[in-house]
């Protein structure tokens, strides 16, 4: 996954809407240069921390009308940005209020190795970490190219620390480091911070598969590719896997310990190497994979939604597509995915839907990497999706009639000043399939016709987006 890059020409919205699932601008008084990852520090203290890719960690409280934020660690001049190399992860140890320990992923300056570090927060200052302060938890070489760092770290609920670990990059893991368990690229790694051993700043859990032999004893899980982000569901103690494909399939996947996942052998649940006729034998499937003919490149693992401010959203695991920016949610229950849908097409501008994250009360945000950067957050939207569309600075989208159609349908929407008005058609992968309006319009009332005689039965979705605020209407063609 690509993180650095020039601004996208498409507006960002201000807020974005589908059903009753909406996003908005989470501290719209602030910016942030290339966010990456979005959380807090468990300590009741009502302050969430972002992670900035070029090497700052900025804290602030969790208000939307905040508008000071500060640096609460930087380690700019450690490290190497760009691409997909730079501060990557950040996780807080579960006793950070009375130990004061983070640790943070990084890419080495010089060397692009990768290093997991811990830090200590000032004794006096808590918005202040101690710069000093560092100590190596582990470093391990990734040579030759720059792209497939991993960077995600937790704390899961067993008190061990995790950490997904790219495959070393290029393109096919053409060391196929992946199925090679000597070595820990291509890896989910599980170390016990609490109890050092072997001259480590860490100890194995004594549950690791190759705790005892046959492997590397930090390896957790291999056969990853790039397992940029993953998460664990606070209620059922799932953690789920967001593993970047790489031409032609994503995946999510439910980590298991001594998982094989399959790569570089498959991807998502797809021969790669053989291309066909594959030995699949002992490997875990994923749970869902998506394809990129929706104009998607690189998932985005997200989180069990357990906030209270969107409640058709409980009990689901979110995640989206870093090109796309759609958004699915997906229920895991019994072994099997029972609901698997979008809902959100295209919500951030293309290329920049970098992590997802939470806060103290478990409510989900997206960090917009593109600049200006920003943090969104889910929120309810009160009108709901059989009713006029919601007004946001005099625009709005008003809800398709008739509905169900064929083969036509009216669309109404308003323009609060002159501005540059995009309306276009989505099928239920986020692919485009029509754009409906794109041109400056004054301020007014407008109404639009989509005529679909050539297309197929099913559900469609009805995007605006001009002046800096975005709608989607659900559609259902029927024939």
């Amino acid at each position: 996954m690509i993180l650095f890059f020039a601004a996208s020409a498409i507006i960002a919205p201000a807020s974005t809407a589908f059903g009753q699932i909406m996003l908005e601008n989470a501290y719209p008084l602030l910016t942030f240069e290339y966010p990456v990852f979005y959380t807090y520090a468990n300590d009741g203290s009502n302050r969430v921390y972002v992670v900035q890719q070029t090497g700052k960690i900025i804290v602030m409280q969790n208000d939307s009308n905040v508008s000071t934020s500060s640096t609460f660690l930087d380690v700019s001049a450690r490290i190497v940005s760009g691409g997909e190399q730079g501060l990557l992860g950040l996780s807080f140890h579960p006793n950070y209020s009375s130990n004061r320990f983070f640790y943070i992923y990084y890419t080495k300056a010089g060397t692009g190795d990768i290093v997991i570090a811990r830090f200590t927060r000032n004794v006096s200052n808590p918005l202040i970490a101690d710069s000093n302060s560092q100590q190596i938890v582990l470093t391990y070489p990734h040579p030759t190219y720059t792209n497939h760092n991993g960077g995600c770290l937790m704390f899961g609920q067993d008190g061990y620390l995790y950490t997904g670990v790219g495959d070393g990059g290029s393109g096919g893991d053409p060391n196929n480091n992946g199925q090679n368990t000597n070595v820990l690229l291509g890896k989910i790694l599980r170390l016990d911070i609490n109890n050092l051993s072997g001259g480590n700043n860490y100890g194995i859990p004594p549950t690791n598969p190759f705790a005892g032999g046959g492997g590397r004893p930090e390896i957790y899980t291999y056969g990853m590719r790039n397992p940029w982000r993953f998460s664990q569901d606070p209620v059922t103690g799932i953690i789920y896997i967001g593993d970047v494909g790489q031409d032609t399939w994503e995946e999510v996947d439910i980590m298991q310990n001594g998982g094989n996942y399959g790569w570089r052998i498959m991807e998502g649940d797809h021969c790669y190497n053989p291309p066909s006729n594959c030995d699949s034998t002992g490997l875990i499937m994923p749970i869902k994979n998506y394809s990129h003919s929706g104009n998607g490149c690189s998932i985005t693992g997200g989180y069990v939604y357990r906030g209270t401010r969107v409640p058709s959203l409980v009990g689901s695991y979110l995640y989206g597509d870093y090109c796309s920016c759609n958004i699915w949610r997906l229920v895991y229950a019994g072994g099997v995915v029972t609901n698997d849908e979008m809902v959100v097409p295209a919500a951030l501008p293309a290329n920049s839907m970098s992590s997802f994250g939470v806060d103290q009360n478990n409510e989900l945000y997206i960090c917009k990497v593109s600049l200006p950067g920003a943090i969104y957050r889910f929120k309810n939207d009160p009108i709901g999706i059989q009713n006029n569309g919601n007004v946001v600075q005099g625009f709005s989208l008003q809800q398709n009639y008739p509905n169900p159609f064929n083969p036509s349908t009216g669309i109404k929407y308003t323009v609060g000043k002159q501005d540059l008005v995009n309306i276009s058609i989505y099928d239920p992968d986020g692919k485009l399939v029509e754009t409906l309006v794109n041109a400056i319009k004054q301020a007014g009332a407008y109404s639009v016709t989509w005529n679909a005689p050539g297309f197929s039965s099913g559900i469609y979705f009805c995007v605006f987006r001009s002046g800096g605020v975005y709608f989607s209407k659900k559609m259902a063609l029927v024939k």
